[in-house]
């Protein structure tokens, strides 16, 4: 009999032993869950849905549902997305899906491993041009009295101090760096690997969308910490945005 109620005894403190481990493990979870650097957001995609440059999706986090957008990449409900970079655009409408969002986040940095996310650097301009890839598919017309990206990077001494005119597909856009907005805009021309031109503006733009934009070229252009530009279009204007 005392045996059997050592048995018993034995058993239980196993028991209490796993269900405290069990306890402490899945806590331990949800607390490195939450363990997020600072200024970053961690999404669990619900629903994916493909245009011909961006994935819009419908994500969770800490139970608010909310969509963002990102340039089209492959996603399925369950991905995991981290971030720290994106810009809220209410009443977004998509012409290519005909559907109005009544808020939507352009994400500037995605990525489905938190290791390589990065809090956001404010007092830092637009990223380099080594870091911006070539949008497929981009055909755009040179406007009446403009020029072509490749044309500017062609012969940029012809247009160093004067304003010209370039019309592009924004693709991407970084808001109040600096006191201005930092876009990069291509237009699917390019010159000896040069296909991509920053411009900086007042103006709020979406990623995905095309614009023609008037400013000013400056060349050799240095704003400091690594951030030099041999070509950047400076006080620029954008219009007939579509």
């Amino acid at each position: 009999m005392n045996k059997n109620k050592i048995v018993v005894a034995v058993v239980l403190v196993i028991l209490a032993i796993f269900f405290v481990f069990t306890t402490c493990y899945r806590s331990g979870d949800k607390s490195k869950a939450r363990e997020l650097p600072p200024g970053t957001h961690g999404v669990s995609v619900i629903e994916a849905v493909q245009t011909s440059n961006y994935t819009y999706l419908q994500v969770e986090e800490n139970k608010n549902k909310f969509w963002i957008a990102v340039v089209r990449r492959e996603a399925k409900p369950g991905d995991s997305v981290y971030y720290s970079q994106a810009y809220e655009m209410k009443g977004f409408v998509s012409k290519e899906l005909g559907r109005t969002f009544p808020s939507v986040f352009f994400v500037q940095d995605p990525t489905n491993t938190l290791a390589v996310a990065e809090p956001p650097r404010p007092q830092s301009p637009a990223g380099k041009k080594a870091e911006i890839k070539q949008w497929s598919e981009v055909s755009v017309v040179t406007p009446k009295g403009g020029i072509s990206i490749a044309e500017l990077y062609k012969n940029p001494g012809n247009y160093g101090g004067k304003k010209v005119i370039i019309r592009g597909v924004v693709v991407k856009f970084n808001a109040q760096i600096m006191n201005k907005n930092w876009v990069h805009i291509q237009d699917g021309t390019n010159d000896a690997g040069k296909f991509d031109l920053t411009v900086t503006t007042t103006d709020s733009l979406t990623v995905g969308t095309y614009a023609t934009f008037q400013g000013i070229i400056a060349l050799n252009k240095d704003f400091g910490s690594g951030y030099f530009y041999d070509v950047i279009m400076e006080e620029a204007t954008a219009s007939d945005i579509k």
